[in-house]
C-alpha cells in the first residue's frame, strides 16, 4: 500500500470554514462510541411505520404537498453539493493513484478535509432521510418493503462502517450522492405538481441498479484482495455484510423495475388494444 504521504489532492476552487476545520479523529471517536444507537433509531422507525399506518387507517389523508417538496427539495440540493464535494476527490483518486488505492486507502477521510467533511455528512444524512417515510404513512401511499428495508440498513451499514473507515466507502458514497441529486430532484418536481415523463424515473430505477451492480462488483474485488492477503482497509465481516446487502437491493431493485415499468406496461398495451378491438367488433355484432 502507498504511504499516505505520497497522496495527492486535487485542487478545489474554493474551501469553506467548516470543511478545512474539519477533523475526522473527532467524528470517528464519535462514531465508535455512538453507532449502536443506529438500533435505537431503527426501533422507532418501525414503531412509527406500523403504528402510522394503524392510526392513520379510518382518518383522512393529509396533503403535505408543499412540505414535501420544500423535503425534497432540500434533499436534492444536499445530493447535489455533496457530489460536487467528493467527485473531485474520487475522480482525482482514480486517474492519479488507480482502482486499488480508491477502494483500499481511506485517503478520502483521513487526508481530504473536503471529502471528508462531506463523508461525515452523508452518514449522519441516513438518520433524517428516514423522514420520506412520514410523508408516505400520512399522505396514506402505499408503502413497500424495499423502501424501508433500504432507509433501516443503509443507516445501520454506514454508521459502522464510519466507525471503521471502510475504504471502499468512497465508492458507495458517491454513488448514492449522484444518484440522490437525480432521484430528490424529480421527487421536488412531482410534489410541486409538474410531471416530469416517466422515462426519468425509469433512468433513475436503472442508475439504482447499476449502482447496486458497481457495489457487488467493488466488494466481491476487495473479498479477493483481502483472500489473497493483500492489504485492503476493509474488514472481512465488513466485506460479507455488504455484499449480501448490494445484492439483496439489486433483487428488489430489479422486482420493482420489472413490476412498475414492464407489468404495467404490457397492462396498458392490453388495455389499449382491447379498447381499440372494441368498436371493431360492435359494428360486426350489429
Amino acid at each position: 500500500m502507498k504511504e499516505y504521504n505520497q497522496v495527492t489532492l486535487p485542487n478545489y476552487t474554493y474551501v469553506f470554514n467548516f470543511e478545512s476545520d474539519f477533523i475526522h479523529q473527532k467524528t470517528r471517536t464519535w462514531m465508535q462510541d455512538n453507532w449502536t444507537l443506529g438500533f435505537y433509531y431503527v426501533g422507532a422507525y418501525m414503531v412509527f411505520i406500523f403504528g402510522g399506518q394503524y392510526l392513520m387507517q379510518n382518518r383522512p389523508r393529509f396533503e403535505l404537498r408543499g412540505v414535501l417538496c420544500l423535503w425534497n427539495t432540500i434533499l436534492g440540493t444536499f445530493s447535489i453539493i455533496g457530489a460536487c464535494r467528493t467527485v473531485p476527490e474520487f475522480l482525482h483518486t482514480l486517474t492519479h493513484h488507480g482502482l486499488y488505492h480508491s477502494v483500499c486507502v481511506p485517503s478520502f477521510i483521513e487526508q481530504d478535509r473536503v471529502s471528508g467533511f462531506w463523508t461525515w455528512m452523508f452518514v449522519l444524512s441516513k438518520l433524517p432521510e428516514l423522514g420520506d417515510t412520514v410523508f408516505i404513512v400520512l399522505r396514506k401511499q402505499p408503502l413497500i418493503f424495499l423502501h424501508w428495508y433500504h432507509h433501516i440498513t443503509v443507516l445501520l451499514y454506514s454508521w459502522f462502517s464510519y466507525s471503521e473507515y471502510t475504504s471502499s466507502a468512497r465508492w458507495f458514497i458517491v454513488m448514492n450522492y449522484c444518484v440522490h441529486s437525480i432521484m430528490y430532484s424529480y421527487f421536488a418536481l412531482r410534489a410541486a405538481g409538474y410531471a416530469p415523463p416517466r422515462q426519468i424515473a425509469m433512468v433513475i430505477t436503472s442508475l439504482q441498479l447499476l449502482q447496486m451492480v458497481v457495489g457487488c462488483a467493488i466488494n466481491l474485488w476487495a473479498h479477493q484482495l483481502l483472500q489473497k492477503n493483500i492489504e485492503c482497509h476493509v474488514t472481512p465481516f465488513n466485506v460479507k455484510l455488504s455484499i449480501a446487502m448490494y445484492f439483496s437491493y439489486f433483487v428488489l431493485f430489479a422486482r420493482f423495475f420489472y413490476t412498475t415499468y414492464v407489468l404495467k406496461s404490457n397492462k396498458k398495451k392490453n388495455i389499449s388494444a382491447s379498447t381499440a378491438e372494441y368498436p371493431l367488433m360492435k359494428s360486426k355484432i350489429h
